[in-house]
């Protein structure tokens, strides 16, 4: 029986009486899918109970709406015309596929991903290639409710922190306050502010973002138009955040550090998120005015929802088309297979802990300071050392830490100092991989980064690189896709950050410095395989 014949119905999902078989083969397709993407889905709960991405559980209701809204508007198809499901299959296929391969190397963010690419497959499943490809808009909504990956948090937390910061302390001057930026620590003379993570705008960004993205397909007008309104939202959220900073700023130093705290931070939170909702709104109406006949306020965003519930009901009456029954056996074919194969074996690694690290080594001691608990929790590090040792008749100390992570695809991972370095106020003056020496240990020969610093008149050299389960690399990215690999071949994702630091002190040279740090490297660096193992 062709799909022609099945489809002798009004629509693209039939509006004719309720089709149990249709709607068998759909819950078989649906339930089959789970198993594979559940990692996936308990990854995206942990994310949404967080502030960044509290927003989450509502972007599958709106791309929803989208779609009924869509569909509403869906000319009636030709029940004669043959209808293509293959490339949908495809694209189900390959979604499965992607999402097996997240759950092999344990990266939950590949899962979330291959699912919005399985909806978008099932979509053009359903509703062939020809309806099917006009109705992705909603389905690409979806990554508004994804996590961003650690790496691109980190850097994007950093660079707005940073940006907020500048502005806000702007505002502050043009309020006619004596105020001073140190990285993003903003001195107020008696009240220091310091612009943590949850200033940094990303608690905005992600959902205007998704409401920009709303608000560019409900507009009625220009496509141009509709780009001006979604490319608007980053700078827009920016741009607002640091007015809310140089505000609190504001009232800190005319009323004290209570200011900055509690009620007032969570309100002036809210307000300015609103005040973006009616910023973008207000801009939608100005863009209508450009037009040769502008509509009215009420017209300039289609809010229309009449009819979205008799569009919801096509889901009742969904034909039984054979493609639609491929697809589920399909789904449910791949995801036995998955279950019903052994996962790749995990591999613990027997390590000590960086509590039993020695504080003297030679004629180097030292003495270790514990990180401050946020910025410990921002770490989420499985253990970590900040040690301090110096050695009779050095003129300078060597700062070492290095944080270990036992898993390195589940939500935490190291991430670049060269991102950090910023926000404590230091500037990078250089910074390059640099081939070292250290004799006599299974280092040998091996490259790390090193960096210049400088914070006013100090300067200090760093010297850092990734330990990748007995590799030692210097790109942040490499180390990524070394975890992957890893992962899938050797079962293991642990990983550190090495970091050594000391100071150029006056009448030091470079070299100076660099001759110091590896003379204790060289004493240090034999202990260090037993607290991150080869």
């Amino acid at each position: 029986m062709s799909d022609a014949t099945f489809e002798k119905q009004r629509g693209p999902l039939g509006l004719g009486t309720v089709n149990p078989t249709g709607m068998v083969w759909m819950a078989v397709l649906v339930a089959s899918a789970l198993p594979i993407y559940w990692l996936g889905f308990v990854s995206l709960g942990r994310a949404w109970i967080t502030p960044e991405y509290s927003h989450g559980p509502l972007i599958p209701l709106i791309s929803l709406y989208l779609y009924l809204r869509e569909l509403r508007h869906a000319p009636p198809i030709d029940p004669t015309a043959p209808v293509n499901r293959i490339p949908g299959i495809a694209v189900i296929a390959f979604a499965l596929l992607f999402g097996i391969f997240g759950n092999l190397v344990r990266i939950p963010d590949i899962v979330t991903y291959a699912f919005i690419v399985w909806v978008g497959g099932v979509v053009l499943t359903v509703m062939g290639w020809e309806r099917g490809r006009k109705h992705q808009l909603p389905v690409l909504h979806l990554i508004f409710m994804l996590p961003l990956p650690q790496f691109l948090y980190w850097q994007m937390t950093i660079f707005l922190q940073l940006i907020s910061s500048e502005i806000g302390v702007w505002i502050i001057k043009l309020a006619g306050i004596p105020v001073f930026l140190e990285g993003n620590v903003i001195d107020l003379g008696v009240y220091k502010l310091q612009v943590a993570e949850a200033c940094s705008g990303l608690r905005y960004l992600f959902p205007i973002l998704s409401f920009s993205y709303l608000f560019a397909i409900l507009y009625r007008g220009p496509f141009w138009h509709k780009a001006v309104m979604f490319l608007m939202a980053a700078p827009l959220t920016v741009l607002m955040n640091s007015f809310r900073i140089g505000m609190i700023g504001v009232l800190v130093n005319s009323y004290g550090i209570g200011q900055a705290e509690g009620f007032l931070h969570f309100f002036e939170g809210w307000v300015i998120f609103g005040a973006c909702i009616g910023i973008l709104f207000l801009t939608a109406v100005l863009l209508q005015r450009l037009t040769p006949s502008p509509l009215g306020l009420r017209d300039t965003i289609d809010l229309d929802t009449d009819g979205l519930g008799m569009q919801a009901s096509r889901f009742l009456r969904i034909a039984p088309a054979r493609g639609i029954a491929v697809a589920a056996a399909l789904t449910t074919a791949v995801t036995a297979a998955f279950l019903l194969t052994p996962a790749p074996e995990r591999v613990e690694v027997a390590r000590d802990s960086f509590l039993l690290f020695p504080t003297r080594i030679n004629d180097w001691q030292g003495y270790v300071t514990p990180l401050e608990p946020d910025i410990a929790e921002v770490l989420k590090a499985s253990d970590y050392i900040n040690a301090t040792y110096q050695a009779p008749g050095e003129p300078g100390y060597v700062n070492f830490f290095s944080a270990w992570y036992e898993k390195q695809t589940e939500g935490s991972g190291i991430h670049s100092p060269e991102v950090c370095l910023p926000v404590g106020g230091w500037e990078v003056f250089s910074i390059d991989p640099t081939p070292i020496t250290i004799p006599g240990t299974v280092y040998g020969d091996f490259m790390v980064n090193r960096a210049v610093i400088q914070k006013g008149l100090s300067r200090q050299l760093v010297y850092y690189w990734f330990e990748q389960r007995g590799q030692r690399m210097t790109n942040d990215y490499a180390a990524k896709a070394s975890v992957v690999w890893d992962s899938l071949t050797r079962g293991r994702t642990d990983g550190a950050l090495v970091r050594f630091v000391t100071p150029i002190l006056d009448g030091e040279t470079e070299a100076d410095a660099d001759a110091r740090m590896q003379g204790f490297m060289a004493e240090l660096l034999p202990k260090l395989p037993n607290f991150i193992p080869e």
